[in-house]
């Protein structure tokens, strides 16, 4: 095989969830299309670090052109700046826009407190999200971490963060997915789908 043709294939595959056939399949399908594609393709992963920055209101990925910086969520007047999420990541952020029942504003902390990597809360934009909240405007904080060892850690250490700013600190429920099977659904899981029961 070509280098040229195995280094394109080990940089498909360090994608996430593309393995080595996705990423045959991928140089593959780009080789024997026209070759416009891939040159359009190249052209606009090469420019996407400058076409996007991190927003500077909340951390979400925002175009490049006005100052200052903003996203979509942060430029819609529509939005309840009373509700602020805080997510770990920006692709946390996507998937609680998906069901398009969350109308608040969001904050992207960009990664989560992780002791065993030495990531400590000097890490995390921590002291920007507590004036944000300082500023005024938010009854509500919802913090969305994931139910991980790390987004447990994180949340409790953001409850302690915010506690006496007088503002809601929710955390976002856990328990058994649509469709699940209750015999295949682990301990913790199933113990937090029991503490959460509600009224019906």
């Amino acid at each position: 095989m070509s280098p040229k043709l195995r280094r394109v294939l080990q940089l498909f595959a360090r994608l996430p969830g593309v393995g080595e056939k996705t990423a045959h399949r991928y140089v593959l399908h780009l080789l024997t299309t026209d070759p416009s594609v891939a040159e359009e393709l190249g052209r606009a992963v090469s420019e996407l670090h400058h076409v996007f920055q991190p927003c500077s209101v909340c951390n979400n990925l925002a175009e490049v052109g006005e100052t200052p910086i903003l996203c979509d969520i942060c430029k819609d007047h529509k939005r309840d700046p009373s509700v602020l999420c805080v997510v770990a990541k920006v692709s946390d952020l996507l998937a609680l826009e998906r069901p398009g029942t969350l109308r608040g504003r969001y904050f992207v902390l960009g990664g989560l407190l992780s002791p065993l990597e030495g990531v400590g809360p000097e890490a995390l934009p921590v002291p920007r999200l507590v004036e944000r909240v300082r500023q005024g405007g938010v009854r509500e904080v919802i913090i969305a971490t994931p139910p991980s060892v790390d987004g447990e850690a994180t949340a409790l250490f953001l409850r302690r963060e915010l506690g006496d700013l007088g503002v809601s600190i929710t955390r976002i429920a856990s328990g058994i997915p649509h469709g699940g099977d209750l015999e295949f659904i682990d301990p913790v899981t199933l113990g937090r789908a029991l503490d959460g029961r509600k009224v019906i």
